[in-house]
C-alpha cells in the first residue's frame, strides 16, 4: 500500500502557483483497508476516502472502461492490482496525470506532463479522452486558467474535441456540470480562451449557442473597432475579469449582456436597434436551460436591458434615472446597481483600442443611486402624509435628490 500526491496540487507547484486542495491516489489498497486505519468512504461512484486527520480525499487507484453515453457512463475496477501509471493513464491531461512520492518527492511522470507544463501545451492524455465528453469543457476551462501563462492547445487534442462536439455526446452533459465549469471559466483570468477553445473546436453551440450565435454578426466599426460581435463578446468577458477580479456574478452579466445582437433582421446590419429588449428571450432560455441561480440571473437581465441606458445616463431625465434604479430594483438590492454599472463599463471597454479609456457613467451612476437612497422613507411619513401619497412623495424626494447631485462637482 503506497500513498502519491496526484493531479492539480502537484500541477500548480510545478508552474509556481498556489495549491488548492490535495488530492492522493492509494495503490495496492483495498476498501477494508482503508476503513480500518480510520479513512472515512465519501465517494458515490468510485472509491474515495476522507483522512482521518487532515480530511484530504484519498481515492484508490482505478481504471475506466466506457459503458454508456454521457460522462457517467463508465465501469470502475479499483482493485489492488491496479498500478499507478494505469491510474494516471485514465486522467484527462498530461499535466494533471503526474504524481509524487511524498516521502522522496520523486516524480512519476509516464505521459509527459512535466515536458508539456515546460512546452506551456495542454495536451490528452490518450485515445480514451473522447469517451468523456466533460473533457471537452475542462479542456476550455483550463485554456481560461492556463492561457495567459502562455498554454496553448495541442492541435491533436483539439481535433479529438471536435470529434466528441461532432457525436452529440456532449448534449448528455447535464445543466449543472456546464453550469460548474462555466463559472470557474468566468473566474478565471482570461474567459476569452474558453469561449474560443469551445467556439474553434465545433462545441460552443452545444454549450452555449445563444452566445456561438454571436460569432459573424457585424456591429458599427466606428462604435466597436473589432466589428464581429462574438469578438467584442470575448473582450467584455476578459474585461469583466480584469475589472470584477474574478467575480462570476458580474462575470456572467457581461458574457449575456448583448445576446440580443444575434437576433438583428440581415436588413438592419450592422446597427443594432432593441437588442437590449431582444437579448430577453435568448438570456431567459439560457437561464432556464442550465437552471442558472436567481440572483445571476437578475443582474444579468438588468444588464441586458440597461446597458444602453447607463452608457447615456447623462442625457436621461431625473425621473428615468429613479425608474432605471427601480427597474433593477437597486432601492432593495443597492449592490445590484454597482454590479450593473461595472458590468456597463466591461462592454464600453471590452472594444478594440477601448480598454484603457475612462467610463465616467459608472461613477455618475454611483452617485445618482446613492442620491436616492439617502432619502429615507420615514422622513416622508412624518410629514402627516398616509397611504399612496408617502409614495408619490418618496418619489419626488428622490428625484430632487437625484437632480441635486447632478449639479454638485463630484
Amino acid at each position: 500500500m503506497k500513498t502519491y500526491l496526484v493531479g492539480g496540487a502537484v500541477r500548480d507547484s510545478l508552474l509556481g502557483l498556489e495549491a488548492g486542495d490535495r488530492d492522493w491516489v492509494v495503490v495496492g489498497a483495498t476498501q477494508q483497508q482503508m476503513e480500518t486505519q480510520g479513512f472515512k468512504a465519501v465517494g458515490r461512484d468510485f472509491p474515495v476516502f476522507l483522512h482521518p486527520h487532515t480530511g484530504e480525499e484519498h481515492a484508490l487507484a482505478r481504471t475506466e472502461r466506457k459503458s454508456g453515453r454521457g460522462y457517467r457512463g463508465f465501469v470502475v475496477d479499483a482493485d489492488p492490482s491496479v498500478t499507478l501509471e494505469e491510474d494516471l493513464q485514465r486522467r484527462d491531461f498530461t499535466l494533471n496525470a503526474i504524481a509524487r512520492d511524498e516521502a522522496s518527492g520523486e516524480l512519476v511522470d509516464p505521459w509527459g506532463g512535466v515536458r508539456d507544463i515546460e512546452q506551456r501545451v495542454l495536451r490528452h492524455v490518450g485515445p480514451a479522452f473522447i469517451e468523456d465528453p466533460l473533457r471537452v469543457l475542462r479542456a476550455a476551462r483550463f485554456m481560461a486558467r492556463f492561457a495567459p501563462l502562455g498554454f496553448t492547445l495541442a492541435p491533436e487534442t483539439a481535433a479529438l474535441m471536435r470529434q466528441v462536439a461532432a457525436s452529440g455526446e456532449l448534449d448528455a452533459l447535464v445543466p449543472e456540470r456546464i453550469w460548474q465549469e462555466l463559472r470557474k471559466a468566468l473566474r478565471a483570468a482570461r474567459p476569452s480562451a474558453f469561449l474560443r477553445t469551445l467556439h474553434d473546436t465545433g462545441a460552443l453551440g452545444a454549450i452555449l449557442p445563444e452566445v456561438e450565435a454571436l460569432y459573424g454578426v457585424p456591429q458599427r466599426a466606428e462604435f466597436h473597432p473589432e466589428v464581429d460581435t462574438g469578438m467584442h463578446q470575448e473582450m467584455v468577458s476578459d474585461m469583466a475579469a480584469r475589472l470584477a477580479l474574478g467575480d462570476d456574478l458580474v462575470g456572467f452579466a457581461a458574457l449575456t449582456h448583448d445576446l440580443g445582437k444575434a437576433l438583428t433582421p440581415a436588413d438592419e446590419l450592422p446597427r443594432h436597434v432593441m437588442h437590449e429588449q431582444r437579448g430577453l428571450k435568448p438570456l431567459a432560455a439560457l437561464c432556464e436551460r442550465l437552471k442558472v441561480p436567481a440572483d445571476h440571473r437578475l443582474l444579468a437581465e438588468a444588464a441586458c436591458r440597461e446597458h444602453l441606458n447607463v452608457h447615456r445616463i447623462d442625457e436621461l431625465r431625473d425621473a428615468t434615472v429613479l425608474e432605471l434604479i427601480a427597474r433593477c430594483d437597486g432601492l432593495r438590492r443597492p449592490e445590484r446597481i454597482a454590479q450593473m454599472a461595472l458590468v456597463c463599463e466591461c462592454d464600453k471597454r471590452g472594444r478594440l483600442g477601448f480598454e484603457d479609456s475612462d467610463y465616467p457613467q459608472r461613477a455618475t451612476l454611483l452617485r445618482l443611486h446613492a442620491a436616492a437612497l439617502s432619502v429615507n422613507a420615514r422622513d416622508i411619513a412624518t410629514a402627516g402624509l398616509q397611504g399612496p401619497a408617502i409614495g408619490e412623495a418618496l418619489r419626488k424626494a428622490r428625484v430632487k435628490a437625484i437632480a441635486d447631485a447632478r449639479t454638485k462637482t463630484p
